[in-house]
């Protein structure tokens, strides 16, 4: 089992150094354009994990209902990924990312990244190494062993964390390099793929193929995902300003749970539609028109993610203790060691539900 530990200890002051020399470069370079305005707090660029799909359903309710401009704010950039983030709020190019607990840690441990989750989407990780039951049907951990998986480069330090958490050596699996397109599993190029409980899983099931997930969550790896990140120094300079940004969110995201899954499609589609005509960024004008029925399921799976016990009674987007507490250990079995007060900044979405206790309740 590889460890980072050492890797850690060795390499992060160097690490670190250019680090923090490239934050510097970002924000003298656009930091304050990106968020300097006479009218409240200007324009912001927030990066997304994936493309423009239901994923950020609640983000385009943010936008479509005017949360965002009753908030303040001149513009909010939402560019598609696939990406983490990461590169990106180090080097100032965007101000906000949604990404994940094991890319944010990875950072954070390996390389003293000054970036910290202050609140978070899913509450459960979505990432599932997806098999056909027909095919190596891999669920366990140690049917990994001696499979080739189809890993996308983005999700490289995602997929190393579940062979660290199990104790299994990157020698004993074959990484084939693949893009987000399941068809290389479909045809039998790759024995497992690594997926998205909510979006690869579904293209595979509704091609008529039945699947085996071994998900995450349920693996030694039940850490928070689709998390807002953002540099220590931003946190540091802009709380009023991420306070307002998170309450236009809760809103938007309320409107998910509030609105017929029909209304959330349609809105869904209208935005990855743009996003694909565009074609600046992202990947949708690869994929083509969106699926309605994979739409919905997707909306309909992600609810599970979002919608739990801890966010019923604490509201969306907030990390409890315990969540902390898993999300931390998971990490240090992936071989991440990091402190939650090292990873978490929960201060400013604990004090909007502290002051604004209608926004507790989301659910219809």
């Amino acid at each position: 089992m590889k460890s980072h530990r050492s890797t850690r200890r060795r390499g992060r002051r160097l690490v670190a150094a250019s680090l923090v020399a490239a934050l510097a470069l970002g924000l003298a370079a656009c930091g304050g354009s990106d968020t300097e305005s006479t009218d409240g707090h200007g324009k912001i660029s927030v990066q997304y994990s994936w493309i423009k799909n239901e994923e950020f359903a609640g983000e385009f309710y943010a936008y479509d209902k005017g949360y965002y401009t009753e908030a303040g704010f001149s513009a909010v950039n939402g560019i598609s990924g696939p990406d983490t983030g990461v590169a990106k709020l180090l080097s100032g190019t965007v101000q906000v990312a949604l990404s994940d607990a094991a890319s944010v840690g990875a950072a954070i441990a390996n390389e003293d990244a000054p970036l910290k989750i202050i609140g978070a989407t899913f509450q459960k990780n979505p990432f599932t190494i997806l098999s056909l039951t027909d095919g190596a049907n891999i669920a366990t951990p140690q049917d990994l062993r001696g499979k080739k998986i189809g890993v996308q480069d983005s999700n490289a330090s995602v997929f190393e964390a579940i062979l660290n958490a199990n104790g299994i050596a990157e020698s004993e699996v074959e990484v084939v390099p693949v893009d987000f397109d399941p068809t290389p599993l479909m045809e039998g190029k790759v024995d497992g793929f690594m997926a998205y409980l909510t979006n690869e899983a579904l293209t595979v099931e509704l091609a008529g193929r039945k699947v085996t997930n071994l998900p995450y969550a349920d693996n030694g790896l039940p850490y928070v995902a689709e998390t807002f990140t953002v540099t220590d120094h931003y946190l540091a300079e802009n709380r009023d300003l991420l306070e307002d940004f998170l309450i236009a969110e809760i809103k938007g995201w309320s409107d998910v749970f509030a609105n017929p899954l029909d209304e959330t499609v349609a809105l869904v589609t209208e935005y990855y539609n743009k996003a694909a005509s565009d074609n600046t960024d992202g990947l949708e004008s690869t994929f083509g028109a969106l699926d309605p029925v994979k739409t919905k399921r997707g909306l309909e799976a992600q609810s599970l993610l979002i919608s739990t016990a801890e966010t019923e009674a604490n509201g969306l987007f907030t990390i409890s203790a315990e969540l902390k507490k898993q999300t931390v250990a998971s990490l240090a079995a992936a071989g991440w060691e990091v402190t939650a007060e090292e990873l978490f900044d929960t201060s400013i979405i604990e004090k909007i539900y502290a002051e604004n206790p209608e926004l507790e309740t989301y659910l219809p």
